[in-house]
């Protein structure tokens, strides 16, 4: 069995890796370079071009590591890049609409979970009588899950003609996006530890609820904590007993209060500069998805994807969140220059 020194020196060694390849790639090249250069007055046209040709693809490559590669290795490691995520959908503005958008959303974020290697699983949703969702909760498990999509926290808006609409005309609807933080002991029940005391959580048992409000069992099975020094509150009634519904509700209450948490961290951090940051402004509409122009829109950024079903059903939202990972390495760069000045 590996000792707690072990695994740290495991750990190291794996955070390193990505400074040692891109070194290494970097050797590589810059002699490949040099090797090259020779070639380009050999008296053969043919090999002149050919080395030509290898000269501007590995300048372009160290181009590239000066640029873009080892400036990002500037960037701290993120102290919740080991983290999974919950993703909590609310549906806004534009009734059964935006309950079928969220639904929409909510098969993005599987289908890309999926791609990646992640675990999926809804833990708590509310459907509706026209097929969509009010409000749902995904757990995803993988590391680094929470780093790579907390990006996404926001309202997204979407712009189409609903199916039921017979004049043609599109109407607007919103859903609101929460990306929180989830760690491996989350759905531990005790508590007593940095996030919260399990003196300062109210738990209360009773008879889970049906869409018409009416009671579909006979056993208290469902479970609501309000977290009394914030105020916070989770209901859980999805799972079969109460047992279950108390460890995905403990789960849920340890994400918002982590969340709560490094919300306030950065706060603080941006603060020191009179500078909050943009990006995490829940209220803030951070995308549009525009079915009649075919478009995704990041308001944030200014990216425009004309390929709305790539986005929906391929692989366009790794280029939203990769743009929107290089935007923060960027102003982590400008927090990073701020401070040594």
């Amino acid at each position: 069995m590996s000792s707690p020194e072990d695994i740290a020196r495991a750990r190291q060694l794996k955070e390193l890796e990505p400074l040692h390849e891109a070194w290494s790639n970097w050797t590589h090249a810059r002699q490949s370079l040099e090797e090259t250069l020779p070639l380009m007055q050999d008296p053969d046209p043919t090999m002149r071009t050919l080395a030509s040709e290898e000269f501007t693809s590995l300048a372009h490559t160290l181009s590239t590591h000066i640029s873009t590669t080892f400036p990002s290795l500037l960037v701290p490691l993120s102290s919740t890049r080991d983290l999974h995520a919950l993703l909590e959908l609310k549906a806004g503005v534009g009734g059964s609409e935006a309950a079928l958008f969220l639904l929409d959303l909510l098969r993005v974020y599987v289908r890309y979970a999926g791609s990646v290697g992640w675990r999926t699983s809804v833990i708590q949703s509310s459907e509706t009588d026209s097929g969509g969702m009010r409000d749902a909760i995904l757990e995803i498990k993988g590391e680094g899950a929470y780093d790579a999509l907390r990006w996404e926290s926001g309202v997204h808006r979407v712009q189409r003609v609903p199916a039921t609409e017979s004049s043609g005309r599109t109407h607007t609807s919103t859903v609101a996006v929460i990306v929180l933080p989830l760690s491996e002991d989350a759905e531990s029940i005790s508590g007593n530890d940095e996030l919260f005391k399990m003196e300062d959580v109210k738990i209360e048992v009773m008879r889970a609820r049906g869409a018409g409000g009416q009671h579909v069992n006979k056993t208290e099975s469902a479970v609501r904590l309000t977290h009394t020094p914030t105020g916070i509150t989770v209901s859980m009634q999805d799972e079969r007993s109460q047992h279950q519904n108390k460890r995905r509700a403990f789960q849920v209450l340890r994400a918002r209060l982590m969340d709560v948490k490094l919300s306030q961290d950065v706060a603080h951090r941006r603060a020191t500069r009179r500078n909050l940051v943009r990006t995490a402004d829940r209220s803030e509409k951070i995308r549009t998805y525009n079915y009649a122009q075919d478009r995704v829109t990041d308001h944030r950024i200014g990216l425009s994807l004309m390929n709305l079903t790539s986005f929906l059903e391929g692989d366009g939202v790794q280029d939203f969140l990769d743009a929107l990972r290089r935007n923060w390495q960027e102003e982590i760069m400008e927090d990073v220059v701020g401070e040594s000045e």
